[in-house]
């Protein structure tokens, strides 16, 4: 065996998760190719996080047969989230015979021994992990693939069961990182050059909850500040019903924290966030958003909406379209909700699919004309940016407030911070050049 590719499916926690995977095999003297066709190892780092998504990555399997009926030596492994579903992997097996490792989300550390039992036995292997609290591995390499930017794990897995969700189900309950481990891992990152470091958890505000030691989320950010060196720390997911003003005036204080805040609010009604079990009323995100304004003012915040959640009337949605009027986010992730196996929200009576796609494309309208007028606000000043790509002579990086810009500059520059003086937009997007 000599190569490997890698297919990444959904969130930025199965990006690094991948890393990992990538780490596993790099160490095994492999190496990445860019394209299935080539590779001796082909992985799938599977989404369950909506019915779209599973069906995409059923498509790309099926896809893999043809290839493995002409290299019968080819190993094929599928893992994560899809499944560690209860009875995924079965299913999988069953559709798909031609797999030859099935792992969760919870046993992707064991890829280089399964592949070793694999070629010594010759037997598929399904190898699922469904404790509540599985053990963190923090002896898994970690091949980085998102320069300037290292994806650092805080914690893992979710308590909060929102009833559309199905994390919970596939990650297990919340187990936190060893802080001393965190921090030694964000200094060798920095020591080795990267310039953004992304803290991850499905609830990075409730850090901490399980530990002994008193640590939380609010003296790990402590900790990181103490930090030496020019970078930038972003975090993500924040849960409205655990954020603190604490955290947020202690972002506010220290430069290395982007003053960029991702905050999850799904709805503007308050009936509709109780039937989705999210903690918190419309008015408690309101008063977020006030701390956020008081200590940040010119913080970009960005956000998660699903509309046509069972249940939600026009009025719902009303009240929906009036929170995203007050608050003016700088981008929102909209999305249409989709029933997933085994949530509860599944066994609830659903919207019709035409109301369904009237509501997104009027909250879709309304973001976009939110975010087109902020991007005004933009034209003619100067900002930091971080360099993070290049392509054909045009580089994009963000600012600290997370915008994204784009402007000449050379491949070499990747990693640097310049300043830019923004000079049009176009939509949402921001173009300026280097001073």
């Amino acid at each position: 065996m000599n190569y490997y590719y890698i297919e990444t499916f959904g969130c930025q926690m199965n990006v690094h998760e991948s890393e990992k995977l990538a780490g596993i095999l790099e160490s095994r003297g492999l190496t990445a190719v860019s394209g299935a066709s080539r590779a001796d190892v082909i992985v799938f780092n599977t989404c369950c996080i909506r019915d779209t998504a599973e069906k995409k990555i059923e498509g790309n399997i099926g896809e893999l047969k043809a290839l493995k009926r002409s290299r019968p030596d080819l190993i094929i492994v599928i893992s994560g989230c899809m499944t560690q579903q209860a009875g995924r992997a079965e299913a999988l097996k069953k559709r798909f015979p031609f797999i030859d490792i099935i792992l969760g989300t919870n046993n992707q550390y064991e890829l280089g021994e399964k592949i070793d039992a694999l070629l010594k036995a010759g037997k598929k292997i399904i190898s699922i992990d469904n404790a509540d609290k599985p053990a963190i591995s923090e002896e898994v390499p970690v091949f980085r693939t998102s320069f300037p930017n290292a994806w650092i794990n805080i914690m893992y897995g979710c308590n909060n069961f929102c009833t559309y969700c199905i994390v919970p189900y596939v990650r297990g309950r919340e187990r936190s990182r060893d802080p001393e481990r965190i921090i030694s891992e964000i200094r060798s990152a920095v020591n080795e050059g990267y310039k953004e470091i992304t803290l991850l958890g499905q609830n990075v505000d409730s850090y901490g909850s399980d530990l002994d030691s008193g640590m939380n989320f609010y003296k790990l950010l402590q900790k990181i500040a103490e930090i030496d060196g020019k970078f930038r720390v972003r975090f993500m997911t924040s849960h409205p019903k655990d954020l603190s003003e604490e955290v947020i005036k202690l972002i506010s204080e220290h430069p290395n924290f982007c003053k960029n805040i991702h905050l999850p609010v799904q709805s503007g009604s308050n009936a509709v966030l109780k039937k989705m079990n999210r903690k918190y009323s419309r008015e408690r995100y309101l008063e977020l958003i006030g701390y956020i304004r008081k200590y940040m003012p010119e913080a970009g915040i960005t956000t998660d909406i699903m509309v046509g959640f069972p249940g939600e009337t026009d009025a719902d949605f009303a009240d929906t379209m009036d929170l995203v009027e007050k608050v003016r986010f700088q981008n929102a992730f909209t999305f249409v909700y989709s029933p997933r196996n085994g949530t509860p929200a599944a066994a609830m009576e659903q919207i019709p699919a035409d109301i369904k796609k009237s509501r997104i494309t009027r909250l879709v309208a309304l973001q976009n004309s939110i975010s087109d007028e902020i991007s005004l606000d933009y034209l003619g000043k100067t900002y930091e940016i971080l360099i993070e790509d290049e392509e054909g002579g045009i580089c994009a990086g963000r600012t600290d407030s997370g915008r994204l810009v784009r402007f000449p500059g050379d491949k070499e520059d990747i990693g640097k911070f310049v300043n830019v003086k923004i000079t049009k937009n176009k939509a949402s997007s921001l173009y300026g050049e280097k001073v």
